[in-house]
């Protein structure tokens, strides 16, 4: 059956030029009418679309069911239930945020819509051209962290994965490089990274995507969860910070609390007997504590747990 399903993901038909450019056409058209309204009016319809894609939306609720059941066995099917239906309301304000962000958000009335905790010590770090590795999880609205910073003039680098629509991808990527935040394509980011570094940048990564059999398993809610090699062998090869970020909605506001979780510095694995593993333990684990405050943001509909250890796979 798997094997089919590949099969036909690779047959599958591409689209042509012309009917991306039509979907792109239609976005605009669609984004006019949404741009009509004030981002309060959109956030509460958001909620609306968010309830209807968890009762319509029925592989993406039952692997949210399942991911949260497994993540909090303590808690009772009526807690699962409204905390993943309230996660497919906050995915659908995500985007809302997406679009309006920069249409609302400057460096004049920045403290209208977001408050900030334990940041002072990566503000200085990022003044004094220290490069650093700022990581988020899918958690709440953790695009507009990027988007802050580079409003005030960080020098920050986000590494983005490229639509295969590439009208609307070029819009998309617009919107988040309005204010001077800068994106790179995933695919030969690697190339750019050692100049990023040597120039003192940020780079930021979102770091909690299965990473397939190759990655490093590290615990995640009482579980095994592969998780990208790359940000550890990048901290321990520069020797460079990393700052766990963290943005939390408030209620269904266009309002937002940002704090740096962590910042874990070179000197705290030098003496580890596998630095590698322990990096990637530490911030997953502080991804975790900053679910846990609020379980209703974190994007429990994705396939984080999707790849196993090979003895549990044999099992």
């Amino acid at each position: 059956m798997a094997e089919e399903l590949r099969r036909r993901k690779r047959h599958k038909r591409k689209k042509t030029v012309i009917e991306h450019w039509l979907l792109y056409v239609l976005l605009r058209i669609v984004l006019f009418v949404v741009f009509l309204f004030k981002v309060e009016t959109m956030l509460k319809f958001a909620c609306f679309l968010g309830r209807g894609l968890w009762t319509h939306y029925g592989r993406g609720r039952e692997r949210a069911l399942a991911n949260l059941k497994a993540s909090f066995p303590e808690k009772d099917d009526e807690w699962i239930e409204q905390t993943g239906k309230r996660s497919f309301e906050q995915l659908m304000m995500f985007l809302v945020d997406l679009l309006y962000t920069p249409r609302l958000v400057n460096r004049d009335n920045w403290e209208e819509f977001s408050t900030y905790s334990n940041i002072e010590q990566t503000k200085w770090l990022m003044q004094a051209r220290q490069p650093l590795l700022l990581i988020a999880a899918h958690y709440g609205s953790f695009e507009i962290m990027g988007y802050m910073l580079s409003v005030f003039g960080f020098d920050i680098y986000s590494i983005a994965r490229p639509l295969d629509n590439k009208f609307i991808n070029k819009y998309l990527y617009g919107i988040r490089q309005k204010k001077g935040q800068k994106l790179i394509d995933k695919k030969g980011a690697s190339e750019q990274m050692e100049s990023i570094i040597a120039d003192g940048a940020t780079l930021c990564f979102i770091a909690d995507q299965d990473a397939g059999k190759k990655g490093v398993f590290v615990d995640f809610f009482g579980r095994k969860a592969s998780t990208y090699k790359s940000i550890g062998l990048m901290a321990i090869q520069h020797n460079l910070p990393v700052g766990i970020g963290v943005s939390r909605r408030v209620e269904n506001k266009f309002l937002f609390e940002i704090e740096i979780a962590r910042l874990i510095f070179p000197e705290e694995w030098k003496d580890k007997e596998n630095p590698l593993e322990w990096i990637t333990q530490e911030y997953t684990k502080e991804f975790e504590e900053s679910i846990r405050k609020d379980p209703t943001q974190y994007w429990w509909l994705h396939r984080r747990w999707k790849s196993q250890p090979r003895q549990r796979r044999e099992k």
